[in-house]
This record gives structure tokens, sequence and C-alpha cells, in this order.
């Protein structure tokens, strides 16, 4: 496969996971924000969270509030934020169209009619003003465009090197969103003056498996009362869920392992990748809170960037 093509399959797969995780993390907060504010809350913590899981901080840097229509206007709508949810599925349609030989009648349709379809939520949440159940349907939309797109994926394409190339986007993808997801929760979500295990810290993790589908997974894995320390093992070193840090750990692996047999060869991202999961593998959660959980995430996430640049440089434009 040209490396032109592997490359607009990983970024398209890529830029839908990434629009899909932006508006689970708007739907997130704006349930957050409707918790009762702790003594040391302040109007606008909720929001930054937000911007600080989506990667998104450096166009407030110095603004010292940040409120509701700010933020979900830059994470949902505004052309010159890359990763807005607009921007995203844009992205991504172009990279598909560019490839579109190498896509499914359906994963085409899924992917451009996301993108016919969101002038027209953009345009009721202006005339609305921000209103919530506008910005409620547009969550919606989007996550359902990336759940199509998904689908359309797995349920049509070959198993080949195209249909390889996109899963490595949405793992690698997938893997660096949950950790930040992870780490803000625990650095900036919780007011100071608040009790970890306390009743806003419980309903803030609820809403955390929620952003991420996970609450109904968490009462099958634990069957047990929500504890802050569970739900982190659940989301970095259970395998069963499907976007743990391991479990995209995992799948990065095996698509990487099926390249290199599909091609004969074995190179620096299939080594990085199985570094990076038997680092995961032979974790406990008692030594990952031993280290420093942030430290632990920092490190995951500049692997993570790392392997996508040794996918980049071994398989793409690089």
């Amino acid at each position: 496969m040209l490396a032109r093509t592997a490359d607009n399959l990983f970024w398209t797969a890529r830029y839908m996971e990434r629009a899909d995780f932006t508006a689970r993390v708007i739907d997130a907060t704006l349930r957050i924000e409707s918790l009762p504010r702790g003594d040391g809350a302040a109007v606008g913590d909720e929001w930054r969270g937000a911007l600080a899981a989506a990667d998104a901080m450096d166009a407030f840097e110095g603004k010292e509030r940040i409120d509701e229509a700010d933020a979900i206007g830059w994470l949902a709508f505004d052309r010159d934020n890359p990763s807005s949810i607009r921007s995203c599925i844009e992205t991504a349609r172009a990279n598909g169209r560019a490839v579109r030989t190498a896509l499914t009648t359906e994963t085409w349709e899924a992917l451009n009619s996301a993108w016919l379809e969101m002038p027209k939520f953009e345009a009721e949440y202006v005339a609305s003003r921000g209103d919530r159940g506008a910005t409620g349907r547009f969550v919606e939309f989007a996550k359902k465009a990336s759940l199509d797109f998904d689908g359309s994926c797995y349920r049509t394409m070959l198993r080949n090197d195209a249909y390889w190339f996109d899963r490595l986007g949405l793992y690698v993808e997938r893997g660096d969103n949950t950790a930040r997801l992870l780490d803000v929760k625990y650095h900036l979500l919780l007011p100071g003056g608040e009790r970890i295990g306390g009743s806003l810290d419980y309903f803030q993790w609820y809403s955390i498996l929620r952003a991420v589908s996970a609450a109904s997974s968490f009462n099958w894995l634990y069957r047990r009362r929500l504890e802050p320390w569970l739900v982190a093992e659940m989301l970095v070193l259970r395998p069963e869920m499907p976007r743990s840090l391991i479990g995209c750990s995992e799948n990065v692996l095996r698509f990487l392992d099926a390249l290199s047999a599909d091609y004969g060869r074995q190179g620096p991202a299939q080594r990085a990748a199985r570094a990076a999961h038997d680092r995961l593998r032979g974790a406990t959660i008692e030594s990952v809170f031993l280290g420093g959980l942030h430290e632990f995430i920092a490190e995951f996430l500049d692997g993570n960037a790392a392997l996508s640049a040794a996918i980049s440089a071994q398989y793409l434009l690089g």
C-alpha cells in the first residue's frame, strides 16, 4: 500500500475517534457542571478541565474565567481549533475522500453523511444561542457519526492492510484520549477542600464512567461501591474494557503484528508497541499509585506519541 493511502486511512480513524471523544468530554462536563459546587470550586473549573482533557487550553492561556459558551464553541464548532468536532469531521472526510477506493461504500457514506449533516446542527446551536438542548443534540450526533463510521469499518472492510491502518489510528487516538481524561480528573475536577471519596467526588467519577460508556461495565466487573482507585484500575489495566490503556495497547500491537506478518518484516513500531504493552501487563494499580498516577499517565502519553511517530516513520508519510 502507498504510504499516502496508509496515512489517510490512519488519520481518518484518528479524527473520527477524536470527534467522538470531544463530544463525550462536553457531555460529561455538562453533567459535572450541574452538580453542587464545593467551597473551593470556581466557576469555569469544569470547562477548564474539559479543555485540558481535549488538549485545547492554549487558546485560553491567561484567561482567568472560562464559561460554558466559550468552551463549547471552541470544542464543538470553531474552525480555528483543528481538534474541534467540526474540524475533526471535516478533516476525516477530506482524508477519506482522498482514499475513496480503499473504503467500502458503507464506510464512505458514514463519513460523508456526518459531514453533510453537521451544518444543520451548528445552525441550530447558533440560532438557539447555545441552548443546552441544541448542545445535547449535537453531542449525540457526533457520537453517533463516530459509531456509524467505526461500525461500518468493522462490519464491511476486508481484513487487509487498509483495515489495519484504520484500526491503528483508532486505538492510538483512543489510548491518548483515555489517558488525558483520567489525568484531568485527578488534577482539575475535584475542587480544593473536597474530600476524595466524598459525594461530589463520587458523582464526578460516575460522570467520567458515563463519558466512556463504562458505568454498567464497572458494575459488571467489580460489583461493589464506586471507588476512585477501582475506576483508575479499570481505565488503565483491565483489558476487558475497550477504552482502557491496556486494551488500546493490546489492539495497537495486534494490528501492527498483522501488518508485519503481511509485509514480511518488523520494525521500530512493533518493538515500541510490544514494550509499551509489556509495561502495562506488568503493572498493578498499587504500583501505579505508588509511583504516581500522573507520572504514569505522562509516561504513557509520551510513549504513545513516540509510538505514533514510529508508525508514521515506518509506514506513513513520516
